[in-house]
């Protein structure tokens, strides 16, 4: 490969690669410890190479070789140590130093591949054949239905039961707070006042929560800190995050979500409701629970990769729409945002479990609020407009302005919050740090709002007060004050606040401080180790520097008509989250579902997004993808980068690559799944003497399925016993925590017994010839939602190999 090219570094404090494969260096290469994986077992020794995926073995540790072999002498026989027994192996597989550096494994997180190709072995031949007969594949289309159904229905309760839960504990808090200023502030007597009390209280009842919740999330289970979205959007992209679907972390998820919302956090419970549509999903379409060790006997034939990829697409799409109450916007934000595969009938799909996720949400919250009519359409409920938003022709270089705005705000915002994150990330490593950093973020947030509340001044006649419970602080009768209004509330109702206030509920200084303050909170928040959302914040800052222009406006233009807080309120919002999030068209149909505006405002939302989101793209992407490129994952992007043009297969493809032969040794096999982590190893045939790397190429074999098949003693000896009992559902019934080669005992008494792997083995793998150009490709590898793809030579013999891992440039 060119040196010109800018390859991925290797950074000091990583191990190894983060997808499938443990990739090579240039000499002189770093040293690097010895790496782990979330499914497969660690090198079962320091002082040997480690081995990719893909086949390849790692000279640049200085130690012995896994097998007695040199690169001086790389035909001589050598002997693989096992125990007590001294094998006679070929010379293989042969020390090879790649060419490239690669995406390193960070923060001790190694980064799989999910199998989102289908794995066409005769088993799963058997199986279609099957359905044909008995009219199974009808049944499955009726079941998958069902199940998208029910992904709807439990998403929406769970939503319900959290949106309930925050509702209730929060007007607990605000109506303590405010009957302890009512107490300890004397009416119209700012020299007397004496807030400290309030304060404490205050304070207290915010750290507590926020302390429970990040203990919750730092100590227990990880994965839940944030909004989940980029996780989500990884999964789905077909990389293996681990832990992010199980009952467990929606567990952590939901308390962690309402005891940072009730905290008082800038953050809100939206965002994380996608992720927990995703673990619902996850957990309803497989029909059985590995924590819980609890089996179903339902849903099998949806036990695999590519199955539940479309579930969790589906689960997203679901969380989306109980969190908004915008079935379509729940699922064009899957089409626009989260999905990397796509198909005609999953969006038949989505749409049913948007459409059964918000009907039931309406229903259910509707019945609590008492209300007689479905009214209750989603957790952020922004209230409707009294009268029809309109617009003037003249207005739309100004909604063009604020898509700027916004954009510029947003790409600020975005870097400034990545940076935050890095600092973290470096800075403050310990659990216990974590845990008190997000203590103290509160604390600030808590003083800054107090502060604000006793140094402005902005009092304003009852009546058209925001709040259920108005605090007369300072404030004559008749008066509440408008800048604890703005705080002695959720997030989301302070939203819905600055879109239906009347016109002159603040001062243009409250606004102003108001802004600058949850701009700084909010990118301070994300990233904490708490369960919450970004979409409320920065909803929230883009409300107020909308409704503080139009403000400003009529300042200068008291005649202006069309001056309407609440609209530029709406449109500062678009704004602010298009800089921030980079989405367009999904976005733009949920404000309309959320806030009910006709669809001839449609226009105005979409100028103001679209700019935005130019302006944004300009500088740096979005926030999802920004966590995404913090936290070292993997993705692949719509398109290959630049960095490929007028390369080929031959300069990225890793070589030579440990095989294994259609007949082969129980115990080759075994020793091969035990001195190295890769999880696909092509099967060859027709193999020059014992150099199984230069054989022609019959198939592909899973690491996953070579385990069970040990497991079970599938064996050519006793073929007999297990051949009338063994199915596709066989390895299915081990999905989706595979046992390690660990489970497996040492094969003493079954050394010399061979494996047939004609049966098990993908038959139509695909391949690619050395010589075709790298972006064809990526097309192909990004399209199929491939794990491995081989290269071969003109005479299809194996020649490397190509994983997630190299196409990903930095």
């Amino acid at each position: 490969m060119d040196d010109k090219n800018k390859l991925i570094n290797v950074d000091s404090d990583s191990s190894s690669s983060d997808d499938d494969e443990q990739l090579l260096t240039k000499k002189p290469p770093p040293s690097l410890p010895a790496s782990h994986s979330n499914e497969t077992e660690a090198s079962t020794s320091r002082n040997q190479p480690q081995v990719s995926e893909n086949g390849t073995f790692d000279t640049s540790i200085d130690v012995p070789p896994l097998i007695g072999i040199t690169a001086d002498a790389p035909n001589d026989v050598t002997t693989l140590q096992n125990g007590s027994h001294n094998v006679e192996q070929s010379p293989e597989p042969v020390f090879h130093i790649r060419s490239r550096t690669s995406a390193a494994q960070i923060n001790k997180i190694q980064y799989e591949s999910l199998d989102y190709d289908v794995c066409d072995n005769a088993l799963f031949q058997d199986e279609q054949r099957q359905r044909l007969q008995d009219r199974f594949s009808l049944r499955t289309n009726v079941i998958r239905w069902i199940i998208f159904i029910l992904i709807g229905i439990m998403t929406a309760l769970i939503a319900c039961t959290i949106d309930i839960v925050i509702e209730e504990l929060s007007e607990l808090k605000y109506m303590f707070l405010k009957s302890s200023v009512d107490n300890n502030v004397p009416i119209s007597d700012r020299e007397g006042g004496d807030l400290a009390l309030p304060f404490l209280w205050w304070i207290l009842l915010s750290i507590v929560p926020v302390a429970i919740g990040a203990s919750m999330v730092t100590f227990i289970e990880p994965i839940t800190a944030g909004s989940g979205i980029p996780q989500v959007k990884s999964y789905l992209n077909g990389v293996k995050v681990p832990r992010i679907v199980r009952i467990k972390t929606l567990a952590v998820k939901s308390i962690g979500v309402i005891t940072s919302v009730v905290g008082g956090l800038a953050g809100g419970k939206e965002g994380p409701m996608i992720h927990a549509g995703a673990v619902v999903a996850a957990g309803i379409s497989q029909g059985k629970s590995t924590t819980f060790v609890k089996d179903f006997r339902i849903f099998k034939a949806f036990r695999d990769d590519h199955e539940k990829r479309d579930f969790v697409l589906g689960g997203a799409a679901a969380g989306v729409s109980a969190a908004f109450g915008a079935p379509i916007g729940g699922m064009l934000f899957s089409l626009e945002e989260a999905a990397s595969f796509w198909n005609q009938n999953l969006i038949w799909r989505t749409l049913i479990a948007s459409i059964i996720s918000s009907f039931t949400l309406n229903i259910v919250l509707s019945a609590y609020h008492g209300l007689k009519d479905f009214t209750f359409t989603g957790l952020f409920n922004l209230g409707k407009f009294d009268q029809p938003l309109s617009f003037e022709y003249f207005e739309l270089p100004i909604f063009m302005l604020f898509g700027v705005t916004g954009g510029l705000l947003g790409a600020a915002w975005n870097y400034l919050n990545m940076r935050i994150n890095k600092f973290r990330k470096r800075y403050v490593p310990w659990k216990v740090g974590k845990v008190c950093e997000a203590i103290l973020v509160s604390i600030v947030g808590v003083s800054m709002a107090a502060g604000m509340i006793y140094f402005i001044n902005d009092c304003r006649p009852l009546g058209n007060d925001p709040t259920i419970h108005p605090v007369q602080l300072f404030c004559e009768d008749n008066e509440y004050n408008a800048v604890a209004a703005l705080w002695f509330q959720t997030p989301e109702a302070t939203v819905r606040a600055l879109f239906h206030d009347p016109p002159g509920s603040h001062k243009i200084l409250t606004l102003a401080m108001f802004t600058l303050v949850y701009y700084v909170l909010s990118c301070a928040t994300f990233g904490l180790n708490v369960s919450l959302g970004v979409f409320i914040p920065v909803a929230l800052v883009g409300a107020a520097w909308g409704r503080l222009i139009a403000m400003l406006l009529f300042y200068l233009f008291p005649a202006a008509q069309f001056l309407h807080p609440g609209k530029y309120a709406l449109i500062g919002a678009a704004a602010n989250l298009g800089g921030v999030l980079r989405m367009t068209i999904s976005l733009s149909v949920i404000l309309m579902e959320t806030t009910g505006v006709e669809t001839s405002f449609f226009f105005p939302l979409i100028i103001a997004l679209i700019t935005a989101k130019w302006i944004g793209d300009s500088f740096n992407e979005g926030v999802y993808d920004t966590v995404i490129e913090v936290n070292n994952v993997p993705m692949l992007s719509w398109e290959p980068l630049p960095q490929y043009k007028g390369l080929t297969a031959h300069a990225i493809m890793s070589q030579p690559v440990i095989c294994i032969k259609r007949v082969d040794s129980a115990h080759y096999i075994y020793d091969v799944l035990r001195k190295c982590q890769h999880n696909g190893f092509p099967v060859v045939d027709n193999v020059e003497g014992d150099r199984r790397s230069k054989g022609r190429v019959c198939g592909i074999i899973l690491r996953s399925q070579l385990i069970v098949i040990l497991l079970k003693s599938l064996y050519v000896e006793n073929k007999h016993f297990w051949l009338p009992e063994t199915t596709i559902q066989t390895f299915r019934d081990v999905y989706p925590r595979y046992p390690s080669i660990k489970s497996v005992r040492p094969l003493d008494r079954k050394i010399n017994y061979t494996v047939d792997l004609s049966l098990f083995m993908n038959h139509s793998p695909i391949r690619v010839n050395a010589h075709d150009c790298v972006p064809k490709i990526f097309n192909i590898f990004r399209a199929l939602g491939l794990r491995h793809m081989l290269v071969i030579n003109n005479e299809n013999r194996i020649a490397g190999i190509i994983t997630r891992a190299d196409f990903i440039y930095k």
